[in-house]
């Protein structure tokens, strides 16, 4: 599997998992007149979540039209929740290529359940380039706006995969979800934005003093393949290999941290962080340990209920052979304090889907440094 197919090299709007995005005329080459804003709003038929294999968690995808007759940049967008229910949303990008494979898995309009970090069923990390993310949303973000100058590219008779993610920790009442998106015609001068995920596993154990059978992590990475199937589990092996680690014994505590290489020739814009209920603090460094390193975002007190997005004042430009290293810290205690949490089972607490479990993810939006902004 090539580890571009992880990084993805999207074409989208990301911030920590959360881009969600409003109003816009800006973004136009100096001294260009201000293209003519549309606003497309999609909206999701009514959805009752209801958690598999025993969990407390349900992905699942709706395909919705946005009825594009033109190829156009995103230039905004909202993604509205509607319910407290819903802990993340993603939206994918399903071009004219693969609209008929989409259309296929929706049997009945009624979407489908789609665990794991793909939308169309059948499809594996190594395919998931061709559903690239629009943006994202997690809670704390309402509208943004994507940087000046930058759009995301919105092709002609593409269709729009919502993949909602509902914490039944918080409800399992029926949700219809709202995605607003605003677009300017793709001969505006922008340059597009690519996205460029970069996870780390996390292995956090059971706080001193607490015991449990799920404490132990094989335990633990069998209960989460039965709840989200084996594949979270691949996904969990994958990242600890790709990171230099043992799959089998990696070492654990409180913070994880992993490298990955970052294409030269890029400006980085934006940042985001992504992490669940026990994350307390993120850093995202360029070049760590090198004369050259520089911090991009240094967050310290993170709030799962206010996650945003950081646009850097000044672009940063990224070299080959440059690295980025995503540090995560978390707080194993609080899972025996917060309301949500402390009723569950003791666990050694993984990468995982399921609000209970844990992630570490730093998403990195770059433009091309030279060239002239293009489609």
């Amino acid at each position: 599997m090539a580890i571009r197919g992880i990084r993805l090299a999207l074409v989208g709007v990301l911030a920590a998992a959360s881009a969600a995005i409003g109003v816009i005329g800006a973004g136009t080459g100096a001294g260009a007149s201000t293209p003519k804003v549309t606003t497309i709003n999609m909206q999701a038929s009514a959805y009752t979540p209801h958690a598999p294999s025993g969990g407390t968690d349900d992905y699942h995808c709706t395909l919705v039209n946005p009825h594009l007759t033109r190829n156009s940049f995103i230039t905004s967008s909202q993604f509205y929740p509607n319910s407290v229910e819903v802990h993340h949303a993603i939206l994918f990008l399903v071009p004219p290529s693969e609209v008929a494979a989409a259309n296929a898995a929706n049997t009945g309009g009624k979407g489908w359940t789609c665990f794991g970090e793909t939308a169309l069923p059948g499809t594996g990390l190594a395919q998931i380039a061709q559903t690239p993310w629009l943006t994202a949303w997690a809670p704390g973000h309402g509208e943004d706006i994507v940087p000046k100058g930058t759009g995301v590219k919105f092709p002609a008779g593409s269709m729009v995969i919502m993949q909602i993610h509902y914490n039944l920790l918080r409800g399992d009442k029926p949700v219809s979800a709202k995605l607003t998106l605003h677009t300017v015609p793709a001969s505006t001068s922008l340059k597009p934005l690519s996205l460029e995920l970069m996870p780390a596993p996390p292995d956090v154990p059971c706080p001193a003093g607490v015991t449990g059978p799920l404490c132990d992590r094989t335990a633990s990475l069998v209960d989460l393949g039965q709840r989200f199937g084996q594949s979270q589990v691949g996904f969990v092996d994958f990242l600890e290999r790709f990171c230099g680690r043992s799959m089998t014994d990696p070492p654990a505590g409180d913070t994880t941290s992993c490298n990955w290489p970052v294409q030269g020739g890029r400006e980085i814009v934006r940042l985001g962080v992504h992490m669940h209920l026990l994350g307390r603090g993120m850093t995202i460094v360029l070049d760590p340990g090198t004369p050259q390193a520089k911090t991009l975002v240094d967050v310290t007190n993170y709030n799962f209920d206010y996650q945003r997005s950081y646009t850097l004042k000044t672009p940063v430009l990224t070299h080959p052979g440059d690295t980025i290293a995503v540090t995560c810290i978390y707080d194993p205690t609080l899972r025996q304090e917060l309301p949500q949490l402390r009723k569950l089972p003791a666990r050694f607490v993984t990468w995982g889907d399921g609000s209970s479990d844990e992630m570490c993810l730093g998403s990195v939006q770059t433009i091309a440094a030279t060239g002239p902004a293009t489609y």
